[in-house]
């Protein structure tokens, strides 16, 4: 992260004392050279997966940063592919990166909790960025995702699988938790970032509150735990037609 490319330790703190939109807004540029990005291998494997659900016709990237998810969907969509986030920052950086040749590409800069279209997209995809809802905003959100999806559409996301309790990333998790919550305590406006929070029972319950039909799918690229579960999954949730 600290590469010449990435943000320096300074230009972190920066943002982590910022509002979420403008720290993104700063951390834009450099976005791409930091763990946060979601890995190639997780957005090929998730395309991977997609299609052989498809064809599609449009696709909507929720959170779309600087649009890595983009390129995922204009591979399995034909007509046009949209990418939304509230980060101006992030989608100049996509604008200018993510040109994908086939389906035409639209930006629009807008909150997942408020998205301006009608039900006009077949496929749904997010990538890293649920840590940026509380619980409590998970039905609003979903919600939004369905009034956006045509009859028998499709919302899907990738989840791994949480760290085993006790373990060392375990409490790395918990250890940056509560740091934010700490910070958020203490410092306005709050940056809401929290890996803990977004829990694969909790999702599945308010997917299906919010009309979806719910599928999880392994992606066996990441192998599987000691215990025979997969590494990683792939939430499909459908609409029913």
């Amino acid at each position: 992260m600290f590469s010449p490319e990435g943000p320096s330790l300074r230009e972190l703190a920066v943002q982590a004392l910022s509002s979420v939109e403008r720290g993104y807004d700063l951390l834009a540029p450099k976005f791409d050279h930091t763990p946060f990005r979601t890995p190639d291998s997780v957005l090929d494997a998730v395309a991977r997966a997609l299609d052989v659900t498809g064809p599609f016709d449009t696709g909507l990237d929720l959170c779309c940063g600087t649009g890595a998810g983009v390129g995922v969907l204009a591979r399995l969509c034909r007509e046009s592919v949209t990418g939304v986030d509230f980060s101006a920052g992030m989608l100049d950086v996509a604008r200018e990166r993510v040109r994908p040749d086939g389906p035409r590409v639209d930006w629009v800069r807008a909150d997942a909790r408020a998205l301006p279209f009608g039900p006009v997209f077949d496929l749904v995809v997010s990538f890293g960025a649920f840590g940026h809802f509380l619980p409590g905003e998970l039905p609003g959100l979903f919600g939004q995702v369905r009034s956006v999806l045509r009859p028998g559409g499709r919302f899907a996301f990738p989840v791994i699988a949480p760290p085993r309790p006790g373990s060392l990333g375990y409490w790395m998790l918990l250890g940056f938790d509560v740091v934010m919550r700490v910070r958020n305590a203490v410092w306005r406006p709050p940056f809401v970032m929290y890996y803990r929070a977004f829990r694969l029972g909790d999702v599945r319950r308010e997917l299906e509150r919010a009309g979806f039909g719910v599928e999880l799918v392994a992606l066996p690229e990441f192998g599987r735990r000691g215990d025979g579960s997969p590494r990683v999954r792939m939430v499909v949730a459908r609409l029913p037609h």
